[in-house]
């Protein structure tokens, strides 16, 4: 777009000093896009050599992207392009127009004169001017990186909060049935290591599939049932088309942990829990509801702590893309629904 303008001005001008504007664009455009390929071009070509040649030794990708020559570099490529541009763009509009421009390197020639002074300015500005642009663009790159590198040492430090918490409610919960029945509790243990093996190699990764997401919850429902008995039932709802989509560990975990705190556990003939997924245009939902006593019950500081850890993580990842809603459910047994809206990869 700016070599399109810069062109027709160019055009504009020696239009106004001796007429032919179809003619001088022709010429403008010709001189000005060999000028281009020989100073902008060869740097792009330079650039690629470099990145594929890093590429084949296995040197990854530069931190900074494309090739930067330098000053130096530069002063040659625009040398090249005022010596080489303006009489291939007159050799190619000569082409065009059928007419004979006189030699280049003519100067006594007043159209001579006026080419390559144009050129020399026209070429030096195109290279300041593209320069900056890269510049700034280099820097955009650079500022994205840096809140990229944020944002993942945010949500380590969040699933770093996460995961004793999870530990601790759980250990909790065994304590509670050793007092009351020790042969439960035993298994509940035996539950407990292979939960907290599975979970907490889990929880290292960046992401993992939804597949695997599930499988965690169950293991997690399985350990509760041991100490809920019969006063415990469960369902999860995975479409096998959602198997494989990647989502953060322990996403749902925190949220079926609060069903069964505040929602079964006071409720004396326990209930339901059902977990499912589902496709929404491009957003994947995930629920999790219980037929417990409902958001009537007050919520206590560990609720808040694991809604609001799900809310920071998924903000961390998504932004506004994503949401966490927790509202009464819409089921004559009452009880509570959750739902994770986040945006399907592209």
């Amino acid at each position: 777009m700016f070599m399109v303008a810069l062109c027709t001005s160019i055009a504009v001008f020696l239009t106004i000093i001796d007429g032919g504007f179809k003619g001088k664009l022709i010429y403008s455009f010709s001189i000005g896009m060999c000028c281009w390929l020989i100073t902008d071009g060869v740097r792009l070509l330079l650039s690629w050599a470099m990145d594929h040649r890093r590429e084949r030794r296995g040197l990854g990708q530069p931190a900074q992207p494309g090739f930067d020559i330098g000053w130096l570099g530069m002063l040659a490529l625009v040398m090249g392009a005022v010596v080489l541009g303006p009489p291939l763009g007159l050799a190619i509009a000569d082409a065009i127009t059928g007419n004979r421009s006189p030699r280049i390197w003519d100067l006594g020639s007043r159209a001579t004169q006026i080419t390559l002074a144009i050129s020399v300015l026209a070429t030096l500005v195109a290279v300041a001017v593209l320069s900056a642009q890269e510049r700034a663009a280099a820097m955009r790159l650079r500022a994205q990186a840096a809140q990229r590198e944020a944002a993942e040492t945010q949500l380590r430090l969040l699933q770093s909060q996460l995961e004793p918490h999870m530990l601790f409610n759980t250990l909790a919960n065994l304590r509670v049935l050793i007092g009351l029945d020790p042969l439960r509790a035993q298994a509940m243990l035996d539950r407990l290591i292979g939960f907290l093996r599975a979970t907490l190699t889990a929880s290292r990764l960046d992401s993992h599939p939804l597949t695997d997401e599930f499988a965690r919850v169950e293991d997690y429902l399985a350990l509760m049932a041991v100490r809920m008995g019969p006063r415990l039932q469960t369902r999860l709802l995975l479409p096998a088309e959602l198997a494989a989509v990647p989502v953060p560990p322990l996403l749902l975990q925190p949220l079926v942990e609060n069903c069964i705190k505040h929602g079964l556990e006071p409720n004396i003939q326990g209930g339901r829990i059902e977990v499912s997924a589902a496709r929404d245009g491009r957003q994947l939902v995930l629920s999790v509801r219980d037929t417990g006593v409902g958001l009537e019950a007050p919520a206590s500081a560990g609720t808040r702590f694991g809604l609001e850890q799900v809310r920071a993580r998924l903000r961390t990842l998504h932004g506004d893309a994503a949401t966490l809603r927790l509202e009464p459910a819409a089921d004559p047994e009452g009880g509570t629904l959750a739902t994770i809206r986040l945006p399907l990869p592209q």
